[in-house]
């Protein structure tokens, strides 16, 4: 009893609950579908030592999009504001960019649109969010909603076929840099650039105070408003390119189910990050490598023998790795005071 009572005086009794019944669900999980076989461990191995250079490679494409939703939404959140709408981005970003690439007759150019309906989007967004003061957590939900349907039905609009477009080969970006797309890089240096103007410039500072204590930024004579919509507007179009980039530099194709859970993560790597640019692009590498590693393992020859079912079972295993690293940090963050609520002049 004492220990609990010490355990509760330092806040960390509920924590602990927590990660203790997270880890059971997930055990229970993996003892239910047979996931702790020595033979899936043998396969996990095998994919390690035989395939680790286009595990590298998988990886960094599956980074790439994560990390540019996860540091525009670290801008996002900083400014006071959260979208939790960034998989309905990406769904409207990729199926706009790819009509925008072959309008405008380049993938660069569709990459640029689907920046742009990003933008647009997050715009929208922080528009009702400050000024008419909407619940963020239901416009964001309203996004993903939306989104969903809208794909679909934007498939069967513009290309006659619900279910999959797939893009022509000179609109895809497929040059490589070693094992990483020139979109990866411009995702480093996106992580960069938001962690100098976050911590080195002025209007970094306000950024932060817009969502730590917005009244002193209106006292200052800077304008809340702007400074949320400008922050939300940005990290929705970093979100949009990273729409674009699955169909135009990675799948070279647009299929329904592409970036289903993707969203999601990105959500998680801000909360395990603590809205920290540089350290979300690292956690961003290590849930990429997570979920390629998932995939090449359900996808080897001869694990359906061991596992039936293999590639949908391996595919929750990076969902459960998210739920775990999420439940283990997110009391451990400290997010801004004014983050979700909107600022009243008084």
């Amino acid at each position: 009893m004492r220990i609990l009572a010490w355990l509760q005086r330092k806040k960390i009794l509920g924590r602990i609950i927590s990660i203790v019944a997270v880890l059971v669900f997930i055990l229970y999980l993996l003892w239910a579908h047979d996931l702790l076989r020595v033979e899936l461990f043998e396969y996990t191995t095998r994919a390690l030592t035989e395939n680790w250079k286009a595990l590298l490679l998988s990886t960094s494409l599956l980074a790439t999009p994560l990390t540019l939703a996860a540091v525009g939404e670290c801008i996002n959140e900083r400014a006071g504001l959260f979208n939790i709408g960034l998989e309905g981005i990406f769904f409207l970003s990729v199926v706009i960019g790819v009509r925008g690439a072959e309008i405008i007759g380049s993938g660069v150019a569709g990459l640029l649109v689907g920046l742009l309906t990003g933008a647009l989007i997050g715009f929208i967004f922080s528009v009702l969010a400050v000024y008419l003061r909407a619940n963020q957590l239901v416009l964001g939900m309203g996004i993903n909603i939306f989104a969903m349907g809208m794909l679909a039905y934007l498939l069967a609009a513009i290309w006659a076929f619900p279910g999959i477009h797939s893009v022509r080969p000179e609109f895809h970006i497929s040059k490589m840099l070693g094992y990483f797309t020139p979109i990866f890089f411009v995702a480093v240096i996106a992580a960069i650039l938001a962690h100098i103007i976050i911590h080195r410039t002025l209007f970094g500072i306000r950024i932060r105070a817009a969502g730590e204590k917005p009244e002193a930024v209106d006292v200052a004579g800077v304008r809340v408003d702007r400074i949320r919509i400008l922050a939300c507007t940005v990290g929705a179009a970093l979100a949009g390119l990273g729409g674009a980039f699955f169909a135009l530099g990675w799948f070279g194709e647009i299929v329904k189910e592409m970036a289903v859970g993707m969203g999601f993560i990105a959500l998680a790597v801000v909360v395990v990050a603590g809205l920290e640019p540089l350290l979300a692009l690292a956690i961003a590498f290590v849930f990429g490598f997570v979920r390629a590693l998932a995939d090449w393992v359900a996808t080897m020859p001869g694990i359906n023998v061991v596992l039936p079912g293999a590639f949908y079972i391996m595919n929750m295993v990076p969902f459960l790795v998210t739920l775990l690293v999420v439940t283990i940090f997110i009391g451990r963050r400290k997010f801004p005071r004014a983050l979700g609520k909107p600022y009243v002049r008084e």
